[in-house]
């Protein structure tokens, strides 16, 4: 079964642990290789060679889920290092963009502060911000929030609700149905590496037609 995210859209990939969902992201963003089918970006195939890979790479930004942050530079510069290093940007002006990134996600107060200084929530959003900073087409998400205390849960959440809402396109990996349900354009439910069913949110949490997506969605306690 094949699938598809429109430019604008939050499309949300459920589905059991280990059920190939963060693989799918990790090959989108060719950090996995792909052993069969294609992913189309732009209508065409992800390219193979280094060189090209990486050119596709930089016009898609992922968050993972432990945040990978550089724990030797502050927020501020955490967030100014790519532009500088991959896209070429002057460090005044790139840090200039990072400080109107951190604001973005209510963090201007943590500038200089370091990773292991901030909240697991605090650092999420650095990261996001950092992501950002590279002006990508398209956002990634691979389960960022598995890694936080509920109460940080909800402050990355309402970030990603932000840029949805501004039209970013975001492919998310999540276990947030909540999140899925009421910010998510399409849903995509995985099992055992396979697409099982998509869908409209509402429809795939009221009605939803396969046996192994109500089991799903059942133990997580939804029952339409």
């Amino acid at each position: 079964m094949s699938a598809q995210v429109n430019a604008g859209e939050v499309v949300c990939l459920i589905g059991p642990s280990g059920s190939g969902k963060s693989t799918l992201l990790r090959c989108t963003n060719a950090l996995e290789v792909i052993h069969g089918g294609r992913i189309l970006f732009d209508g065409v195939p992800l390219p193979t060679e280094e060189k090209l890979t990486k050119i596709v790479r930089r016009r898609m930004g992922m968050v993972f889920q432990n945040f990978e942050l550089f724990p030797h530079m502050t927020a501020l510069d955490n967030v100014a290092a790519g532009p500088v290093t991959v896209l070429g940007i002057k460090k005044t002006k790139a840090r200039e963009e990072a400080a109107a990134l951190l604001a973005k996600v209510g963090l201007t107060e943590k500038a200089a502060s370091y990773p292991s200084t901030l909240s697991g929530g605090q650092q999420q959003r650095v990261a996001i911000a950092r992501a950002l900073a590279m002006r990508p087409e398209v956002m990634l998400f691979d389960e960022p929030t598995s890694a936080l205390d509920p109460e940080t849960i909800g402050e990355v959440l309402n970030v990603m609700k932000q840029l949805a809402d501004e039209g970013m396109t975001m492919v998310v990996v999540t276990h947030e149905m909540s999140f899925a349900r009421r910010v998510g354009n399409w849903l995509i439910v995985f099992d055992r590496g396979q697409i099982v069913e998509q869908g409209f949110p509402k429809r795939i949490f009221e009605e939803p037609r396969q046996e192994r997506t109500k089991e799903f969605l059942s133990h997580l306690g939804w029952d339409g």
